[in-house]
């Protein structure tokens, strides 16, 4: 027993969070502090009061072109003001935001465009000439609007719609176009479930904005911290960091992509109290040879998206003078449900802590979602509250499945020790985690199906020390085809975004699988352990 005792209970009471549209979060912060420097991007200084003005200008912008409430908008972008700016004006609208991941191929961004039926898009311009071919190969009746970050249109995107356009031409003065209430749709990030593509996750303006108001009361922000984003925004995380960080009114120091040495020289200079993270960045932090020093303003660095590896975030936390932490949660949740306590000396390394605020928790036994198990035993984490999404675009199948009673089905193992620290384990779902990132065989699967000399296929996570885990695939090749493995890794990872590559490949006789078809993925990872 630990010798400050405590209970979730005790410890993160409920709460009355405001169930507010996602941008009076923003507006609130301006009111009381105008001049603060909301965002700061390379030379680039934003007060709350200018983020205010350009979110209003593009919101007037957005409704003068004909964008609506409950319309889509796609963002294909990496992390800079513009993002932020666009889907907080969007939120205003009652647009839907659905991020794009800017490392996609042709045929994913075609895939999200599809099946979000999205009316517009804001792409930066470098991706200008990835998007162009999109075009070439695939029509989308309902996208009327293409937007691009820049002063004018590409040649290969002619008629595209300037950033700095649009901002010039509309009115920095708020006005109401539409009512938007909390229970109203916010985003659809789209997130990989265990069978067929990435669905979208249906997130309300109170899903994320009460998050945000859980995740800044749960880590004590407030208007004089300073955080270093550089998860990218598409992603879940990247997405409560922006928030969470202007609703408190901080300051965010904004990186497109993570470099460990610029993360460590902007957080010296820029005296950086909140550094977040996943596993693969604790590992970089771990090994580097740099000076941590630079960390020296930092309070927690805040690790998530993954388990986090047990050694190296003490190797970490005995090179600064902040504290290591990590917390929990998914997609569909808006993300955050679980978090270690505020205070350092209750913090547990191995467990993702308690529910925070307003959040509820059980363990049910994996065959038996009836049953709750004992303190002590594994069983699958059911979570319910005011961030769990309301469902899964357009299918209502699979929401059935996830979501029973307001009870959000993780399908992650864990355990809860004596005092009620939680404990994740394993994970029910077939998902790879490949630093952070969730990846689903059945979509790497589908695509090895396309090569003519495949007939069967199979994909599964196998443990990696730096990414978590890589992905393997094992092919059954077609009778009397000949084809080699790199050919086969070329083909799929030319098709994929990054994260999804085929690492190692594997030719067999037959893929096992169960009478009704299902694949064994379990009889694939036990092969694995034995070969």
């Amino acid at each position: 027993m630990s010798e400050k005792m405590i209970t979730p209970e005790l410890f993160r009471p409920s709460l009355d969070f405001p169930a507010v549209s996602y941008d009076q979060l923003l507006r609130s912060a301006a009111e009381r502090n105008p001049e603060r420097h909301a965002i700061i991007y390379h030379n680039l200084r934003l007060t709350y009061r200018e983020v205010v003005a350009m979110v209003n200008s593009i919101a007037n912008g957005l409704h003068a072109l004909g964008l609506q409430k409950g319309d889509r908008l796609c963002l294909l972008l990496t992390n800079r003001p513009e993002y932020i700016i666009t889907f907080i004006a969007a939120a205003s609208l009652g647009v839907v935001i659905s991020p794009i991941n800017p490392a996609y191929k042709e045929r994913e961004i075609t895939y999200q465009l599809e099946n979000s039926e999205a009316q517009a898009i804001l792409i930066q311009e470098e991706l200008a000439p990835l998007f162009s071919r999109v075009l070439a190969q695939h029509t989308f009746p309902e996208l009327k609007h293409i937007l691009i970050t820049g002063s004018s249109a590409p040649e290969n995107l002619p008629g595209a719609l300037p950033f700095a356009t649009l901002l010039r031409q509309s009115s920095p003065r708020y006005q109401e176009h539409a009512v938007v209430g909390s229970e109203d749709l916010l985003a659809l990030p789209y997130s990989s479930g265990t069978t067929g593509l990435p669905k979208g996750a249906m997130l309300t303006h109170g899903n994320l904005s009460i998050n945000n108001l859980q995740f800044i009361t749960v880590l004590g922000a407030t208007a004089n911290d300073k955080a270093l984003l550089f998860l990218p925004f598409y992603h879940i995380y990247g997405v409560m960091l922006t928030g969470s960080f202007l609703a408190c009114g901080g300051t965010q120091v904004m990186m497109e992509r993570f470099d460990l040495q610029q993360s460590l020289e902007l957080s010296e200079k820029h005296q950086i109290t909140y550094y977040f993270a996943v596993p693969p960045i604790i590992l970089a932090l771990a090994h580097s040879s740099l000076n941590l020093e630079k960390l020296n303003s930092v309070k927690y660095i805040f690790s998530g998206a993954a388990p986090l590896p047990i050694e190296p975030a003490r190797i970490v936390q005995s090179k600064i003078k902040g504290t290591v932490v990590q917390g929990y949660g998914m997609t569909e949740t808006s993300p955050l449900t679980h978090s270690q306590p505020y205070d350092p000396e209750l913090i547990r390394l191995g467990s993702v802590g308690f529910p925070i605020h307003n959040t509820l928790q059980k363990l049910v036994e994996i065959d038996d979602e009836t049953r709750e198990v004992a303190q002590g035993e594994n069983g699958e984490l059911l979570v319910k509250g005011p961030q769990v999404m309301t469902g899964y675009w357009r299918a209502p199948e699979e929401t059935e499945r996830v979501l029973k009673d307001g009870w959000f089905h993780t399908g992650d193992i864990g355990h809860l020790d004596e005092d009620g620290y939680l404990y994740i384990v394993d994970r029910k779902k077939e998902m790879i985690k490949y630093k952070g990132f969730g990846i689903a065989p059945a979509e790497i699967e589908t695509t090895l199906l396309e090569h003519p000399a495949i007939v069967d296929a199979a994909v599964i996570g196998i443990p990696d020390p730096e990414t978590g885990e890589q992905v393997k695939g094992f092919i059954v090749v077609r009778p009397g085809a000949s084809v080699t493995r790199e050919e086969i890794i070329s083909f799929v990872n030319g098709r994929l975004a990054g994260y999804k590559h085929i690492h190692v490949l594997e030719i067999i006789d037959a893929i096992p699988k169960t009478t009704s078809g299902k694949i064994l993925r379990r009889t694939l990872k036990e092969r694995e352990q034995t070969s």
